[in-house]
């Protein structure tokens, strides 16, 4: 599969790349995705959430009143949960929600979310580009020559880039990640999708383990 290459001005440049079948045209494989998403959803949680039960209220323990006699039920102390301000019966406790998955089902995962992707049109290759220093004005100028403002945009470089990513960090919608950070989730939150030359390969032996 060829695809055209484009500069930061979003001219083409005349020149192709070619693009691995076994990624851009792959069936995909729409359990795989389900169960990277949900993993990478979950994975996300704190699981900080508590509430106090009745052991742990800070009332008086001091019993309400007499245990026989008054017609009332029987009661020992205020931090009974049927009590406003008593504990909480069942409530939740701090958890660990993250999920393990297999890495053949998370690679499978990535590859059928490029392919849905490239079927949809949605990935463009550019040039690789470099800022001196980081400039949100130049992101957003090159957001606005790809027709990419306001849209949910996933920029893929090659690798970690200071100037690039702090150019773009205050731009809404806009997610830059090196290659080998790329997953399954932030492919299809985009609606496009920007890789730039020397992305290619990385993502092409990350994903099929050559």
């Amino acid at each position: 599969m060829k695809a055209e290459v484009f500069n930061i001005n979003g001219k083409s440049t005349g020149r192709t790349v070619e693009l691995s079948d076994n990624i851009y045209l792959a069936e995909p494989n729409d359990h795989c995705i389900y169960l990277d998403v949900k993993s990478i959803l979950a994975n996300k949680r704190q699981g900080t959430h508590k509430t106090k039960e009745r052991s742990e209220v800070n009332r008086t323990k001091k019993k309400l009143y007499r245990q026989k006699g008054t017609g009332n039920a029987r009661h020992g102390s205020m931090n009974a949960p049927i009590f406003v301000g008593g504990g909480t019966v069942f409530g939740p406790k701090p958890r660990d929600y993250s999920m393990a998955i297999n890495k053949k089902v998370k690679d499978i995962a990535r590859i059928s979310a490029l392919s849905y992707k490239a079927k949809n049109n949605s990935i463009t290759v550019v040039e690789n580009f470099n800022f001196e220093q980081p400039k949100t004005k130049q992101f957003v100028s090159l957001l606005s020559n790809f027709n990419l403002l306001n849209k949910k945009s996933l920029f893929i470089i090659s690798a970690p880039n200071n100037s690039i990513y702090l150019s773009a960090r205050n731009i809404e919608k806009t997610k830059v990640i090196p290659a080998t950070d790329v997953n399954t989730y932030d492919i299809l939150n985009a609606d496009n999708i920007i890789i730039t030359e020397d992305a290619l390969p990385i993502i092409e032996s990350t994903l099929l383990k050559k």
